[in-house]
């Protein structure tokens, strides 16, 4: 079974001094864009996307993209522009969009139809992930959470059976109607792009995605948690008959390299950006009414054992949400973690916050030429 090592990076905008933050209940959502400036953006995104190609070059598998709204720590606002933009800039990488937000769309078949042209575009590179969106969404996007998860079951039940019912189709649903699909547009890979989809916790999630054979990635979640959720998905894999195997779970943390263990310490810490203001703000923001199920809502709290903004930079490294060191430190902590996982693939944020570009493309260069190789021996 083969192992795939995916390049991630939210496409922070860092200009601007983080003390303003303060002055504001939340770096997300509240934050005014007047602190914006496009020019700026312009070459950060020149930046980014260049990261993105070296990392193909460097012997990355894949390379992962998401999207967030109104908020400077993430300025990807639609996963599918970036994903066609990498489609026609990278050769082979598989593009993990990771990904779409099914509750917030009003048009999943205009979806399906744009996922299916970046797959034919790509040559059948997509990795097509469904995401029901944090909870602060819900408020940028302007949909009620209360009906959030019933909302990302019709819309993907709607895609799928776009890319795979020949049309015209008629769809009566409790959220979406249409009298006639029938997209010219279709996936290159059949019956469609792999499907993956990302949880914190979730207990409906696992469910939901092993019911559908999907692979789950789980973000940013303490070991014993992860472990404990893929287990899951493996009794309820099990229980209909069939075997999960490592290409089934993917893990997602912060990564960096540098060519010592002293010298990663240090440039490393530029993560605590990304660790820090990001993930601050009222519960509310985060939990809007009707998000969490009961259940969700308790799992969400046993996530880990503190918030992430609350833990130290040594804390993070403990828990292995970030991984900083040489590239034998390193190498030796991503082997125990995908061993004690038994996952087939690795989400790696190796840029992070104000990490320069320099820092960068040295962690890419040894994560590519020295990490990747020791994971996959």
């Amino acid at each position: 079974m083969s192992f795939d090592t995916y390049y991630f990076t939210e496409l922070p905008y860092t200009a601007f001094p983080e003390s303003e933050v303060d002055k504001y209940p939340s770096m997300r959502l509240t934050f005014p864009n007047s602190y914006f400036n496009p020019h700026t953006a312009h070459d950060l995104f020149k930046r980014y996307l260049d990261e993105y190609q070296y990392a193909e070059d460097v012997g990355f598998d894949g390379l992962m993209i998401n999207e967030h709204h109104n908020t400077p720590s993430c300025m990807d606002v639609e996963v599918n522009i970036t994903g066609g933009i990498l489609a026609r800039t990278t050769a082979k990488a598989k593009i993990l969009m990771l990904g779409n937000m099914l509750p917030t769309s009003d048009n999943p078949v205009r979806l399906a139809e744009e996922i299916a042209m970046l797959d034919v575009i790509s040559g059948g590179r997509i990795v097509s992930g469904f995401v029901r969106g944090i909870g602060i969404e819900s408020w940028a996007n302007n949909t009620n959470p209360i009906y959030n998860r019933e909302r990302f079951e019709e819309c993907h039940d709607l895609i799928i059976k776009t890319w795979t019912t020949p049309g015209p189709f008629r769809w009566e649903g409790k959220h979406y109607h249409y009298r006639a699909v029938n997209p010219w547009m279709l996936p290159m890979q059949q019956p469609h792009p792999p499907v993956w989809v990302p949880g914190t916790g979730s207990p409906e999630t696992v469910e939901w995605a092993a019911a559908n054979r999907y692979t789950y990635a789980a973000f940013l979640t303490e070991l014993k948690v992860a472990k404990e959720l893929f287990q899951n998905y493996r009794t309820y894999a099990a229980e209909e008959g069939w075997e999960a195997g490592p290409d089934k779970f993917a893990f997602m943390i912060c990564c960096h390299v540098n060519e010592t263990d002293e010298k990663a310490q240090e440039s490393g810490k530029a993560f605590m950006w990304r660790m820090g203001n990001p993930l601050k703000g009222p519960k509310e923001y985060w939990a809007p009414p009707g998000y969490f199920s009961a259940a969700g809502a308790a799992a969400n709290a046993r996530r880990r054992s503190k918030p992430l903004n609350e833990l130290s930079y040594e804390e993070l490294q403990d828990n292995f949400h970030l991984v900083v060191g040489s590239p034998d430190t390193v190498s030796k902590k991503l082997r125990y973690i995908k061993e004690e996982l038994g996952i087939g693939a690795l989400l790696l944020e190796a840029q992070g916050g104000p990490l320069s570009h320099e820092d960068t493309m040295r962690s890419l260069k040894l994560l590519g030429e020295e990490v990747i190789p020791a994971l996959r021996d």
